[in-house]
């Protein structure tokens, strides 16, 4: 049997036709940051069961890389991997079409519970209730959150309108003994903006 090159070793195009067999061939062109935010109604994949087979292939493996981020932050403490962090949320939030807000609630020991959707909204905007993102923390038993939205505009800078919402989840959460460690901003593939590497937690 011959040797096979190393994973790590191997050209995009050859790790997409091991993903996806030939339906890889037409898609070869296309960045990965591309590929990886493509959804089923999208041109490329319309009028394609093979692509359309392909595209689920590709979410299943982002699918995976999700859990395993998940799985590790789950027995660590977050906060000395951020890197995972903006990886864990840029891969659920950078492909989305609308604003979503989503919770990370932590243990003690800021180990992930869990990363909870809990508001979406519009191309551009989304209501954020701070009794419903108190009413979650205490369901799960956090002792502390890190929030974090997506821009679909692909501007990460935060607004005023961030920084007023997270000052008042703060003061909200504040009251219940659970801490606010963290906002980011994700906006396409760009690395997420985090409120506390800017001072601003």
């Amino acid at each position: 049997m011959p040797l096979l090159p190393p994973i790590r070793a191997m050209p995009d195009v050859d790790l997409l036709r091991l993903l996806l067999g030939d339906a890889a061939v037409p898609l070869a062109h296309q960045p990965l940051t591309e590929l990886f935010n493509l959804r089923v109604g999208d041109s490329a994949f319309r009028e394609s069961v093979p692509r359309y087979g392909a595209l689920r292939t590709l979410d299943a493996a982002k699918e995976l890389l999700t859990r395993a981020l998940s799985e590790t932050l789950q027995v660590g403490d977050c906060l000395a991997d951020p890197g995972a962090v903006k990886d864990l949320l840029r891969l659920r939030l950078c492909h989305l079409p609308h604003e979503v807000f989503v919770v990370l609630l932590l243990d003690a020991q800021h180990r992930l519970i869990d990363c909870v959707e809990l508001f979406r909204g519009t191309l551009t905007q989304t209501s954020v209730y701070p009794r419903e993102v108190v009413k979650l923390a205490l369901e799960r038993n956090a002792a502390g959150v890190v929030f974090a939205h997506n821009h679909p505009s692909g501007v990460a800078e935060p607004s005023a309108a961030d920084d007023a919402l997270t000052r008042t989840l703060k003061s909200a959460l504040v009251l219940v003994d659970v801490r606010v460690l963290d906002h980011f901003i994700v906006a396409g593939t760009a690395v997420p903006v985090s409120f506390a590497e800017r001072g601003l937690i």
